[in-house]
């Protein structure tokens, strides 16, 4: 049976294909319950190091992401999510967060302004918090049509 997140759980959010990926901030304590196996960090600096994999994506707050392999990213973390503990957190946990989840949205099948819905609907009404980061869903989705 894969190890996944329980979709009760606080900040997990239900993909539409019933993916399980749990968004975070990291300025707040770890929740309880297990660890990830892969962490996805959105952050302006390297995060602190943790004891599961993990990717760091260099992407200031309020910003994009500087880290031009930021899709490949997104699509690893993606893929894994069926079988595995996915996290995605930058440090509030909502705008770099919610723009991520919105594109793993994206990958599972909505368009660019039903995944910032969806993710705001049922993550945290405040996802996906500039509209340059609402174009990069936009781009982030015209590039995966490709």
């Amino acid at each position: 049976m894969p190890a996944t997140w329980d979709s009760k759980a606080p900040g997990v959010l239900t993909l539409p294909s019933g993916r399980l990926v749990r968004g975070r901030g990291l300025r707040r304590p770890r929740p309880d319950g297990p660890d990830p196996d892969f962490g996805l960090y959105l952050q302006g600096r390297r995060p602190p190091s943790v004891p599961w994999e993990s990717v760091w994506v260099r992407w200031p707050d309020f910003l994009l992401p500087v880290d031009r392999t930021a899709g490949e990213h997104f699509r690893t973390a993606w893929r894994r999510a069926p079988d595995e503990r996915v996290e995605v957190a930058c440090s509030a946990g909502i705008g770099r967060t919610g723009t991520t989840l919105a594109c793993l949205a994206v990958l599972d099948g909505l368009s660019p302004d039903a995944a910032v819905e969806y993710v705001r609907r049922n993550y945290d009404r405040r996802s996906v918090e500039t509209p340059w980061q609402r174009w990069y869903v936009r781009q982030f989705h015209a590039r995966e049509a490709i």
